[in-house]
């Protein structure tokens, strides 16, 4: 699919906040959720599931931060965005367990102005893959009421110190006390989805959510055999590569887009 193909429907603008700005791209009506993309880019599967989530009644704000918009994805093309130094950009703090990284600050202020832009009760957040984990550290901003983390792959479980990784939140232990505190005083909650064996998201990292956030993390932990077939030996794109138009993972996305319309109000 052409890359223009894929974004019509789209507007897009240009968001600043502190050192960064980014382009972003907007669709829909209603309270508003950020579609923060996996690797490679903001590719055609991620722009699917934000044109559902606009078609139930919400604003979707797609923020791209690496990659090129609308470009379709591929092995080759993720591992050349990976080459181009994702792992490396202060934006991106791929190793850290006890932090976030920088990018989520300017996450923070796109949520803050999609809400005053779009109102509702608040704003809903999705992070896959290396941006997984943002949507739970985006909550130290008061208006994101709804985070879902899909696949969340940061700190990477990988070299030394690969153990402590694996069970790794990557955000602070600020971020976790706020999040804790407003799951309990707002009535909030917070989605994680993964599918089993994905070593980039293991076990333990989905057992540490569960320890410190308790019934407030619903987890979903998918059978490999309920994906869509994909370019990676392992399936890991819940909501977009590896998703099927029936079973497990389309439950999932229902699932998501029924959260986004509770929190925000839609």
């Amino acid at each position: 699919m052409d890359a223009s193909v894929a974004l019509e429907g789209f507007e897009q603008f240009a968001f600043t906040s502190g050192p960064y700005t980014r382009p972003v791209y907007r669709r829909g009506a209603g309270p508003a959720v950020i579609v923060i993309h996996e690797i490679p880019g903001l590719h055609p599967l991620v722009l699917r599931f934000a044109e559902r989530v606009a078609d139930a009644g919400m604003t979707v704000f797609c923020p791209s931060l690496f990659g090129e918009p609308g470009k379709a994805v591929g092995m080759g093309y993720a591992l050349s965005e990976i080459a181009k130094g994702i792992c490396i950009r202060r934006e991106f703090d791929v190793w850290a367990n006890d932090r976030s990284s920088r990018i989520v600050d300017w996450l923070r202020a796109l949520a803050r102005h999609a809400h005053e832009t779009c109102g509702g009760k608040g704003v809903g957040a999705v992070g896959m893959c290396f941006t997984g984990g943002f949507a739970l550290a985006m909550m130290t901003e008061p208006s994101v009421v709804a985070p879902v983390l899909s696949q969340p792959s940061l700190p990477l479980p990988l070299g030394l110190g690969a153990a402590r990784r694996k069970s790794g939140m990557g955000v602070s232990g600020e971020e976790v006390a706020c999040a804790r505190r407003r799951f309990e005083t707002e009535g909030l909650s917070m989605i994680g989805l993964r599918f089993k064996g994905d070593p980039s998201v293991p076990d333990e990292r989905f057992d540490t959510y569960q320890q410190v956030f308790g019934d407030k993390f619903e987890r979903w932990d998918i059978e490999p055999s309920e994906a869509a077939p994909g370019p990676m030996k392992n399936p890991h794109s819940v909501l977009t590569v590896n998703l099927k138009e029936t079973g497990v993972t389309k439950a999932a996305e229902q699932r998501v887009i029924a959260f986004f319309r509770e929190r925000t109000g839609a």
